[in-house]
C-alpha cells in the first residue's frame, strides 16, 4: 500500500507540473475500505484505484471528472474548510483536497528589468522562465534563480514554450518589433491569467488598434496590461520591477481567485500541503499512516489540508504542527496501522496553550488512514 501512496503522489506533481490544478478525492467507507484518485483540471481523467474510483471516468473528455469532483461541495451537508471539501453520507466520508500548481512567470526579454523582476517572482513564490534571443542576455549565469532560460528567435518562442491558463506573462523585450511579434503570438493561443506589455502610451496605442484591425479579439487586447505594472512612478529597472510584480500579485490574489470563485478561473489560493504532496512522491514507500487536517476551529499551527505521513516506527514526513497534539495523534496513528482503516481524532489545544502559555489554542479535526 506504501508503493501505492507514492505512485499516487507522482501522478499528482505531474498533472501540477502541467500547470494545471488538480486534486485527490478519497471515499473512506464506514467497513474501513479507502479509495483513492487523482484528478486534474486538464484532461478530466483518473488515475489510481480505477477499480473503486470515487467518481465516474466513464465520460472523461473536456474535464467532466474534474467537474464532477468539484460538484461535491454542492452536495448536502458538505463543509468546504480552505482546500478541503468533506461529506458524509450513510456513514461513507468523502474528501475533496485541492491541490495548486505554482504559477509560472514568463519573462520575455533578458534585459535589467527582467534581471530584477526575475528575483522579485522567486521572492513571492513564482516559478520562473525567461526567454531572449541573446546568448549574452539568455543564460543561467545571467539568471541563477530563474527555473528555465530559453536562448531562441522570438519567433520560435511558442514552439518551445506552452502557454497555460495559469501562466503570468511579461513583455519586456529590447524592442518595439519583439514585443509585437510575443503579444501575436500569445493572442492567437491559450489565454495566461495575466498579460503584461512594456511601453510608452503612444507605442502601444499604436500597436493596439493595428492589430484590432488585423483582426485580434479586441476583448483579450483590451486584456493587456500595458503600460505595464502599477502606476507608482517607476523610473529605474528595479522601480518598474516592483510595479511590474504589485500588478501581477494584484491579478493573481484578487482576479484570478475571483474567477476561480465564480467557477471561471484557475484561481491562485493556498491549496493542500504540496510540500508533503511532493515528499510523499518521492517517499512514499516510508509511509505507514498518512494524517490530514480535515477541520479547524480557532488558533492552530497549521491550516486545513496540512498533512504528514509516518511508519509504525516514527519516520515523519510533513507536520500537522508539533508538540504535544501531534504526538497524541501519532499514537492513534499507530493503531491505525496496526488495525486498519481509517479514523478522526479531534485535537483540543485549549487547556495545553493555557497551561504552556502558546498563541495557539483552537481545535483541529485530523484524518487518520492506513497507506
Amino acid at each position: 500500500m506504501s508503493k501505492y501512496t507514492k505512485e499516487l503522489y507522482e501522478k499528482l506533481m505531474s498533472a501540477l507540473a502541467e500547470g494545471c490544478r488538480a486534486a485527490v478525492l478519497t471515499v473512506y467507507a464506514a467497513d474501513g475500505g479507502i479509495a483513492k484518485t487523482v484528478v486534474s483540471e486538464g484532461d478530466g481523467e483518473t488515475s489510481g484505484d480505477a477499480g473503486n474510483a470515487p467518481v465516474s471516468s466513464a465520460d472523461s473528455a473536456g474535464g467532466s471528472v474534474w467537474r464532477e469532483a468539484q460538484g461535491l461541495a454542492l452536495r448536502e451537508g458538505a463543509v468546504t474548510d480552505g482546500p478541503v471539501t468533506h461529506v458524509w453520507q450513510d456513514g461513507t466520508l468523502t474528501v475533496l483536497e485541492q491541490y495548486q500548481p505554482t504559477p509560472r512567470m514568463i519573462i520575455l526579454g533578458g534585459g535589467h528589468i527582467a534581471l530584477a523582476l526575475c528575483e522579485m517572482a522567486k521572492l513571492v513564490d513564482f516559478g520562473v522562465l525567461v526567454f531572449d534571443d541573446r546568448p549574452m542576455f539568455a543564460n543561467p549565469e545571467r539568471f541563477p534563480k530563474a527555473d528555465e532560460v530559453i536562448c531562441d528567435d522570438f519567433t520560435r518562442l511558442f514552439d518551445r514554450v506552452k502557454i497555460r491558463p495559469t501562466d503570468f506573462v511579461v513583455i519586456v523585450t529590447r524592442g518595439h518589433k519583439h514585443d509585437t511579434e510575443c503579444l501575436e503570438g500569445l493572442l492567437r493561443g491559450e489565454k495566461p491569467s495575466y498579460t503584461g506589455m512594456i511601453g510608452s502610451r503612444r507605442r502601444v496605442a499604436i500597436v493596439m488598434k493595428q492589430l484590432e484591425a488585423a483582426g485580434y479579439d479586441k476583448e483579450r487586447l483590451d486584456a493587456v496590461r500595458t503600460p505595464i505594472g502599477l502606476r507608482i512612478g517607476a523610473v529605474t529597472p528595479q522601480e518598474i520591477s516592483v510595479s511590474i510584480i504589485a500588478e501581477v500579485i494584484q491579478v493573481r490574489r484578487l482576479e484570478c481567485d475571483a474567477a476561480a470563485d465564480a467557477g471561471a478561473g484557475a484561481g491562485s489560493g493556498a491549496g493542500a500541503d504540496i510540500e508533503t504532496a511532493a515528499a510523499l512522491a518521492r517517499r512514499g514507500e516510508e509511509a505507514d499512516a498518512l494524517i490530514t487536517i480535515l477541520e479547524t476551529h480557532g488558533s492552530v499551527p497549521r491550516e486545513t489540508g496540512a498533512k504528514m505521513s509516518m511508519s509504525y516506527e516514527g519516520n515523519i514526513i510533513g507536520t500537522i504542527g508539533g508538540g504535544c497534539a501531534e504526538s497524541g495523534v501519532m499514537q492513534d496513528a499507530r493503531t491505525v496501522i496496526r488495525d486498519g482503516g481509517w479514523r478522526i481524532v479531534t485535537v483540543d489545544m485549549t487547556d495545553t496553550a493555557e497551561e504552556d502559555g502558546m498563541v495557539c489554542g483552537g481545535q483541529m479535526s485530523a484524518l487518520i488512514e492506513k497507506s
